[in-house]
């Protein structure tokens, strides 16, 4: 084994902390199984490069989600200190984050995206909404920076956008933790994902699943909760459309410089027979119910396959 000694960090404090510590569970009980020496550091960022350095380990399996765990802060820590790590790196980490930079660096690619807009959260007042809706109609609200579905908000007349900002939750909750959001266009379509695994620095698009929800679309709820998604894999799509969405994926992996394992996401308009891109995941959950390990395993890929994969590809990256 090249690494023997692994540190998983978990937990975070951000919204998505429950599903770290879901992941980092089923991570421990694998490297265990496979002979690992395992320990769990929950992680406090006010505290971490301090609390880092009271480990001894190889390199660190990162299982944190969300803010300060897969946006480029934690990965430039562990860069500084020299310690090897699993998934992306700083940039990539950064550039995948934040769906603002996800487009810019794919700019000079042909992969369609839907019409979006930056805005601070300043500019979330009825006069901005309601000229972006005379302009592209129904549209979606979310945080630039954010993960999980957390925070996503559909307006399709001009009563939502009374609502939102009447909801004390939106208010409250979403708009102090987050400065920036972008707001793309709405369109009810089907709804795909794909994951892209590395095996020897060389990327794979591994399937595409399609997604059915009991909810509007793929939120939290429904990515987390048991029964309230099912999905279909192999999707049923014409053969250029699955294999388009499979040379995308691997196509803003490799662009966005992705290492160990992405997830992308999609939505299909079947009247205008149109794939747009939505966005790229640098760390997918790894939890029982998560889309990764389910594709995986369509493949012939076991859980303890990928982890170990993802160990032994682990690097210090910048």
């Amino acid at each position: 084994m090249k690494f023997r000694d692994i540190l998983i960090l978990a937990g975070g404090k951000n919204e998505e902390h429950e599903i770290s510590i879901m992941t980092s569970k089923e991570v421990f009980k694998i490297l265990c199984q496979l002979g690992y020496k395992v320990e769990i550091l929950n992680v406090d960022p006010s505290t971490f490069e301090k609390e880092i350095t009271k480990y001894s380990f190889d390199c660190c399996f990162n299982a944190l989600h969300g803010t300060f765990g897969e946006d480029g802060q934690i990965q430039k820590i562990l860069f500084n200190h020299n310690i090897p790590f699993t998934h992306s790196g700083i940039l990539a980490s950064y550039k995948s984050f934040n769906k603002n930079q996800t487009k810019i660096s794919l700019k000079n690619s042909k992969i369609n995206f839907l019409k979006s807009f930056n805005i601070s959260k300043n500019e979330i007042n009825k006069n901005k909404l309601k000229e972006i809706f005379d302009q592209i109609n129904d549209f979606v609200i979310k945080p630039v920076s954010s993960g999980s579905s957390y925070g996503i908000v559909i307006i399709k007349s001009f009563y939502d956008i009374e609502e939102i900002l009447n909801n004390n939750y939106f208010e409250k909750v979403i708009l102090n933790s987050h400065e920036y959001f972008m707001i793309e266009k709405y369109i009810k379509g089907r709804e795909l994902t794909v994951s892209v695994i590395e095996d020897n620095e060389n990327s794979q698009a591994v399937a595409v699943t399609e997604i059915f929800t009991k909810n509007n679309f793929f939120d939290y709820k429904a990515k987390y909760t048991p029964g309230f998604s099912r999905h279909k894999i192999p999707a049923s799509l014409e053969s250029s459309i699955y294999e388009n969405c499979l040379y995308n994926s691997k196509l803003v992996h490799d662009t966005i410089g992705c290492k160990g394992i992405s997830r992308s996401d999609y939505i299909f308009d079947e009247k205008l027979n149109k794939l747009y891109f939505l966005e790229i995941n640098n760390q997918p959950g790894l939890t029982p119910i998560s889309l990764v390990p389910e594709q995986l395993n369509y493949k012939g890929i076991s859980y303890s396959e990928m982890i170990e994969k993802l160990i032994q590809s682990a690097k210090c990256r910048e």
